[in-house]
């Protein structure tokens, strides 16, 4: 029997871990060596769901961990510079994912899986209805709180009917109250008091190719945005030294606010004006505030990509 790892992205966010936990142990009620692993440190949000939910963080992946399993099921993410380090040693034989499809190639033909919804764990609830495996306590709470996460409690313009409708069933399943439960683990992953300057523009950071340019957002949730700006000299500084290193064009940091549902960002690079025009702003000592923006998916992104095309 082959093994297999199941990986989200690296700066892993509470669908990435979760849908990893969830996806193996689907695997393995279909009779599959299949073992969760993780590619980053564990944020607050997500730590306070699995503590909810009394579940083990998957294991980092280390060559250890990895050694004899020549299998990889990606969930979550496709782009090869947000995956496993060194993937082509593995052969991908599964991708279940709900972002744009770039960077992606195989030499063997594979179970792709690939819907526009909010949140990987909707179509995990799919797979698991259509096989007819019962989805226990824990993992339903793990699913809906990966739900509630990418959908920022359902207000995220990446939020779905069907999003919602799988969060419905999946809080029945786990037996909470989702209004209350998501509000607050939000507040939790919201805590940035003890983050170090790095860890907060390296918590939740993606990387995107845009033929020769590459872009890296980073983007943190808060319910007071002033408060992680008390620290712009050295965010700046940081983000500064990270484009040198990367050889990036632009490193956007994102703060956003739950509460009011907007994002003030940040920006270094040498291609600021692309930024300004990718949203029709103006930055102020590098900085603009975005009404009505939440969502890197959706709205920062691929307006941002678009510009660098």
């Amino acid at each position: 029997m082959s093994k297999a790892i199941v990986t989200g992205h690296r700066n892993p966010d509470t669908d990435s871990i979760t849908s990893a936990i969830a996806y193996a142990y689907f695997k393995q009620q279909r009779g599959a060596d299949a073992i969760a692993v993780r590619l980053g440190e564990i944020n607050k949000e997500t730590e306070y769901a699995l503590t909810q939910f009394n579940t083990e963080a998957p294991v980092l992946a280390s060559d250890d961990v990895v050694e004899g399993r020549e299998e990889v099921i990606l969930v979550d993410h496709n782009e090869f510079q947000q995956s496993i380090e060194n993937i082509e040693r593995f052969k991908i034989t599964e991708v279940i994912d709900h972002h744009r499809i770039a960077n992606f190639e195989t030499m063997d033909p594979l179970y792709y899986r690939a819907e526009p919804v909010g949140c990987t764990a909707t179509i995990l609830l799919k797979i698991f209805k259509e096989h007819q495996i019962e989805i226990p306590k824990n993992i339903a709470g793990l699913m809906l709180s990966a739900i509630i996460s990418d959908s920022l409690l359902f207000k995220s313009p990446t939020c779905t009917d069907e999003d919602i409708d799988a969060a419905e069933e999946l809080a029945q399943l786990a037996d909470v109250d989702a209004q209350e439960y998501g509000l607050n683990m939000l507040k939790a992953g919201a805590d940035l008091s003890e983050k170090t300057v790095n860890e907060l523009v390296t918590l939740d950071a993606k990387e995107f190719e845009v033929g020769v340019h590459r872009l890296e957002i980073a983007q943190v949730n808060t319910v007071d945005v002033k408060d992680v700006l008390k620290q712009k000299a050295a965010i700046e500084e940081r983000l500064d030294v990270i484009v040198q290193e990367k050889g990036l064009k632009i490193f956007l940091f994102v703060i956003t606010d739950i509460l009011n549902n907007d994002s003030t960002i940040l920006a270094s690079g040498t291609d600021l004006d692309k930024v300004e025009r990718a949203f029709e702003t103006k930055l102020d000592d590098n900085c603009a505030l975005l009404k009505g923006v939440v969502s890197r998916k959706k709205q920062i992104a691929p307006v941002l990509m678009k510009e660098f095309s």
